[in-house]
């Protein structure tokens, strides 16, 4: 009877053990399913890090290359500010017999009140131009078409409209522009008895011989004249 009574007191015992066997081999495939979802977040930052590595590597490249742009365009920059200076000082001062004498306008422009004008009249007219090529023309010569601040400079640039009439003229910097006179300084047009009628877009502003100012298609052939501001001396 005591035998048997001791088996019977041993089985509470072997359960406990067995249950705690059972939690712990859960607790060990929880573990390592951890583990592995560890390791897989590992190689996948590791893959990651690579990446970024590689991104930085390139982004580092390239902010070289742009650093030597930069360095090249401020090289080529001053050397073209010098080069502009030079020519500047040659245009408007030309050297004779090792001695400079300085004029308010380069060879070829007319001066009249503050400003330096290019009449550019070729006769043929596939020489001629649309306002857009006619106002190119001038920004290569670092002008502009020619803007007009009152009436005695408008009657000195009809004056100088040589040769034209009727709808064939000069152009100067005056065009339509979001339904507005505008000139090409940014300034709205402020004396409406200049140019007749209504202003229409695509429309852009000439002047003729002892006529004033005439709105016509932009895209017609014409003569044109620059203006830039005089030399001070």
């Amino acid at each position: 009877v005591k035998v048997k009574h001791k088996a019977t007191e041993q089985t509470p015992d072997t359960n406990n053990l067995k249950r705690n066997q059972t939690k712990l081999t859960l607790q060990m495939n929880n573990l390592t399913q951890v583990i592995t979802v560890l390791e897989k977040n590992v190689t996948n930052l590791t893959a990651e890090n690579q990446n970024l590595r590689g991104k930085n590597e390139e982004l580092e490249a390239e902010k070289k290359n742009l650093t030597d742009q930069i360095q090249n365009m401020t090289t080529s920059w001053n050397e073209l500010n010098v080069s502009r200076a030079q020519w500047s000082i040659d245009a408007y001062c030309p050297k004779t017999n090792n001695n400079r004498m300085c004029k308010i306008c380069q060879t070829g422009w007319l001066p009249f009140q503050s400003g330096c004008y290019a009449i550019n009249n070729p006769e043929a007219s596939e020489q001629q131009k649309t306002w857009k090529g006619a106002q190119d023309d001038c920004i290569g010569k670092i002008s502009d078409l020619a803007v007009v601040n009152n009436e005695t400079e408008k009657s000195y640039i009809s004056d100088n409209s040589w040769d034209s009439s009727g709808n064939k003229g000069y152009w100067i910097g005056l065009r339509v522009k979001d339904g507005n006179w505008k000139w090409v300084d940014g300034r709205n047009l402020t004396k409406s008895a200049w140019i007749p009628g209504s202003p229409t877009d695509g429309q852009c502003a000439i002047s003729v011989t002892n006529q004033g100012f005439k709105s016509v298609s932009c895209s017609e052939q014409n003569r044109w004249i620059c203006k830039k501001k005089a030399l001070t001396l």
